[in-house]
């Protein structure tokens, strides 16, 4: 690998690695997961994952009501810092559809900055 490689890889470990620092905060008052601008083009230099439809799914789940009726429904945390319980419900079943089999594949999402980013979620909960 060449120099510049090198820089881009450790750039990116950079980034990820402020993106899921623990920054306790003031209390969210929506869901850490928005997926607000999913869009699927094809481009010369993109950046890619293989389940590359979990935007869909989560606008999916958005615009079905499933994301309200779990926090309407499932009352397990006392504050919502930053993390509602949707998040982490949902957290795990996009795991699995990610192909995760297990919760430690969680950390494997947790530090994938593409992924992150088509849920529209600045970090995710290790649950």
């Amino acid at each position: 690998m060449n120099a510049s490689v090198h820089r881009q890889l450790a750039r990116r470990k950079r980034r990820i690695l402020r993106r899921i620092e623990n920054q306790p905060g003031v209390e969210r008052p929506a869901p850490m997961m928005t997926a607000a601008n999913i869009r699927y083009e094809i481009a010369d230099r993109t950046r890619a994952i293989a389940p590359g439809g979990i935007g869909a799914i989560h606008l999916l789940a958005r615009k079905t009501g499933l994301i309200r009726d779990i926090d309407r429904g499932l009352h397990l945390l006392k504050r919502h810092l930053p993390y509602h319980e949707s998040d982490h419900v949902l957290n795990i079943a996009y795991n699995l559809l990610a192909g995760g089999s297990r919760l430690e594949h969680l950390e494997v999402r947790r530090n994938d900055e593409v992924y992150l980013d088509a849920l529209g979620a600045r970090t995710m909960s290790s649950s």
